[in-house]
């Protein structure tokens, strides 16, 4: 995992709002519209080469494609790139969360809003296998070919066994434990050849800790952590010897601006985290209902030689934080783990899906400059004159 010397770098977690013709042809395609694919081609491949510079003009070190090239959401667009499942009209065996149930006036009036992806229920019809492999050498060529010239280091986000399919029924596999190491041995081919390739891999899993509330009630905690080492055991297995200092794992708590008063803690699950095999931990600490988390770091040891990538810029306010408050949750981070061992990053996507933004994108932008800033402001009091 990337390092320096004498300051904190800075990165974030991946999705970054889509140009408005780039959101457009999306859109078409999306609808089945007939489309000029060369055209969409052109536009995509020109977008991520100014996204990538936007990023290093910002100040951010480790960048990303902002997912520009992934249709449907974050998660759901693996189960285009998946044989052996179908996804059927049928509900899915799973509530709707005590969150929800809590605040069933705000949720109605807010979820109509977020123009999310349909999306059925995955179903195991045979051995899941991988066939993106052309989607995700085009998104590879596309993101290296941006990189060139670029003083920064690029990760591609990819998908968890966990929340590619956070809730499905199996047909297929003996039990289900059998089907979700189906997923991650299909899904290891992603991972590989991404490393392969010389990127970072980032692995999002923002369902394994959001399914407490969904699926347990926010309440079962023994029962969750049962079903979440599970998933966790069947990350490793895809992950299996992947180079640890390639890979990124990040989680949160859900993209969208709810109440959220029904996650788990991160002490219930840290355990968990840090048994991914992975060289740097991305955590949602920026936001009001996580970020007194940092006390987790008082108790637990990050592991020697990884990095914690704690979220300092939220992606559920508009608000800009101010790049001293930036610095402030860095340094107290850095004064527990050791200075040497943090990087400056997000809570989560700034757009969960190409058609979903969660700000708006001057006020992005200003953010990850903020973050930029904010970071400096710490390495100079953690290291003094020696900060870059």
């Amino acid at each position: 995992m990337a390092r320096s010397a004498d300051r904190i770098l800075t990165t974030h977690v991946g999705s970054l709002v889509r140009p408005p013709q780039l959101v457009e042809y999306i859109e078409a395609i999306e609808k089945g519209l007939k489309v000029d694919m060369a055209a969409f081609d052109a536009l995509l491949r020109q977008s991520v080469n100014d996204v990538v510079r936007r990023q290093q003009q910002a100040g951010i070190d480790i960048v990303s494609d902002g997912e520009y090239g992934k249709f449907r959401s974050w998660s759901f667009y693996v189960l285009d790139r998946l044989g052996g499942i179908e996804e059927r009209e049928v509900v899915a065996p799973v509530g709707a969360g005590k969150d929800r149930s809590k605040f069933p006036e705000f949720y109605a009036e807010y979820f109509p809003t977020q123009r999310l992806p349909k999306r059925g229920t995955v179903v195991t019809v045979g051995k899941v296998t991988y066939k993106g492999q052309a989607a995700l050498w085009k998104d590879i060529e596309i993101f290296k070919a941006a990189l060139k010239g670029v003083d920064v280091e690029g990760f591609l986000p990819v998908v968890a066994p966990a929340s590619a399919a956070p809730f499905f029924l199996n047909e297929y596999y003996k039990n289900e434990e059998e089907a979700l190491f189906g997923f991650a041995e299909a899904l290891r081919e992603e991972y590989k050849t991404i490393v392969d390739s010389g990127l970072y891999v980032q692995v999002d899993d923002a369902f394994l800790p959001y399914m407490y509330d969904v699926a347990f009630g926010g309440s079962d905690l023994a029962g969750f952590r049962k079903w979440a080492e599970v998933r966790v055991d069947a990350l490793n297995h895809a992950l299996e010897g992947l180079p640890e200092e390639k890979v990124r794992y990040h989680i949160c708590w859900g993209s969208f601006n709810t109440p959220h008063t029904t996650d788990v803690a991160l002490k219930d699950i840290v355990d968990l985290v840090l048994k991914v095999k992975a060289g740097a931990y991305c955590i949602e600490m920026g936001n009001p209902r996580h970020e007194h988390e940092w006390r987790v770091w008082e108790t637990v040891k990050l592991p020697a030689g990884k990095k914690l990538v704690p979220g300092v810029i939220s992606h559920s306010t508009n608000v800009v934080e101010h790049p001293e408050l930036v610095a402030e949750r860095l340094v107290r981070i850095a004064k527990l783990v050791g200075r040497e061992n943090v990087m400056g990053g997000t809570d989560c996507g700034f757009a969960q899906t190409p058609l979903v933004r969660r700000v708006h994108p001057s006020i992005m932008w200003a953010k990850l400059e903020s973050l930029a800033e904010g970071t400096r402001l710490a390495s100079q009091e953690l290291w003094g004159r020696k900060a870059a």
